[in-house]
This record gives C-alpha cells, structure tokens and sequence, in this order.
C-alpha cells in the first residue's frame, strides 16, 4: 500500500497513513475520464436557450399590401422570418441535455483521477481543517503553506463552516465533500488537498475490499418446523336420510294407464 505523510496547516509533517491500492494506485483510465467529465458538464448545463419563431415575435398579423397589382413582392405577415425583426426558423429551444452513465464507470473514473493526482505528487493529506477564523486570508496563507500555488481542491467530511465561508471567495479554490466528489473536479484543479477523515471515507466507498469487510455478516435463522394439525373428525351427513327416501321412492313401479 502506499504511504503518504500527513500535514498539519502549518506544513508541518505530523504523521503518516496508507492508501488503498484499488483507489490510489489504480490504472489510468483515459476513455473513463473523458466520459465522466462530459458527463459532468452536460448535467451542470442549463438548456435555458430559447429563440422566437413566427408566432411569437411582435407585430400585426395583417398582409401587408394585396397579393397581386403592386409590382412588389407578395407578403403575408410582417413577423416573416425573411423580414428583420421577424421569427427565426428551427432556432434551439429549451431542453436538458444531461444523461445516465452507469454508476460502475462513474467510481471508476473517480479512481483513475485520484490515481493520478497521486503518481502526480500532486495530493495532500492534512491532519483536520481547523480554522479559527473565516477569514479568507488567514486561509490563503493556510494555502501558500501547503504549496497551492494555480488552483486548490478541499476536501472535507463533515460540516465545516468556517472551512466554507473561507474558501468560497478565493479564486480557483472549491470545497466539496467525498461523497459529491467528481473526477471532473480533480482533473479541473491542480493540487488536492484531502482531511484524514475523507481519505478514510472515500477508501470505504472506492475499495470494494473495504466496503465487503464493513458490512456486516447477518446469520439466517431457518423458520421452525410447522406443526401439523391434527383432522377434524368428519360431521356426519344429514342428506342420507333424503337419498334413502328417493331410493325407495325410484324402486316403486310406476303405474300403467289401464
């Protein structure tokens, strides 16, 4: 496994902690970063474009002059798309471009940039964002410490909130947590820094080793033997009378017309 030293927000080393070879030492996968990333940018785009066709530009619905004797051209609407000003023709409309993408190449895109970042040098591990201020220059000093120097990805577990206001007005810097963590974010950032606390969490969710050892085994009891009941005793029948009735009534002879 490989081992990586843990930092405190002075840069100073103050421990070290092993990575996962499933989810730090993977392959590269080219063709997974690309599509998760284009993935990513079709659900963050908005569809919002929108163009007025005939219908719904300004302007009278009358003709404009009679169709024959006036040398000009014929003309029905002033809102023609031939005229200026008029509606647009096949324009884009409204619509959502995202899409699915199985969840499998999703965790395995995020593990080949996690890969990366690694074999990189280009990840960090700090010991716990404690900020005492949030201050967006005390963390910007916190930063220039731990060598960020174009852009800087935080990830954090838990609710920080000093860690949030800190962060959310320096330029190139954003905080996610590890369970919204994209591989389109580690590839748009230069340097990742991860919390001990989200190493952890993202080495349960990525390792498949890890997330088999922390469920738990649950024995199935077998149900118990059902007991048989035993059979009511038979009711006797009250239409015995009735067929001995009809019996005898049958045997009778019938009697001829003389």
């Amino acid at each position: 496994m490989p081992v990586v030293d843990v930092v405190n927000l002075e840069g100073k080393k103050v421990g070290q902690v092993e990575l996962a070879d499933a989810v730090f030492g993977a392959k590269v996968n080219q063709n997974l970063l690309h599509e998760a990333s284009r993935w990513y940018m079709r659900e963050v785009r908005r569809g919002t474009h929108k163009t007025k066709d005939k219908s719904e530009v300004s302007g009278a619905g009358r003709k404009l002059w009679r169709q024959k004797g006036t040398g000009r051209a014929r003309v029905g609407s002033i809102r023609s798309p031939l005229w200026r000003h008029g509606g647009t023709v096949h324009g884009p409309k409204p619509r959502d471009y995202s899409y699915a993408l199985p969840k499998k190449m999703l965790l395995g895109a995020l593990r080949s940039a996690l890969s990366a970042k690694f074999a990189e040098q280009k990840l960090t591990v700090v010991d716990e964002w404690s900020l005492e201020t949030p201050k967006t220059k005390a963390l910007s000093v916190i930063l220039g410490k731990l060598n960020h120097t174009k852009s800087a990805l935080l990830v954090a577990y838990g609710e920080n909130r000093n860690l949030e206001l800190a962060s959310r007005n320096l330029e190139r810097v954003k905080l996610v947590a590890p369970n919204v963590l994209q591989a389109y974010d580690l590839l748009n950032h230069d340097l990742l820094l991860l919390s001990k606390d989200a190493v952890a969490r993202l080495i349960r969710t990525l390792d498949p080793e890890a997330a088999a050892a922390a469920t738990p085994h649950v024995e199935t009891i077998a149900p118990a033997p059902a007991v048989k009941k035993e059979a009511a005793p038979k009711a006797k029948s009250a239409a015995k009378p009735v067929r001995k009735a009809a019996a005898k009534k049958a045997a009778k002879p019938k009697k001829g017309k003389e």
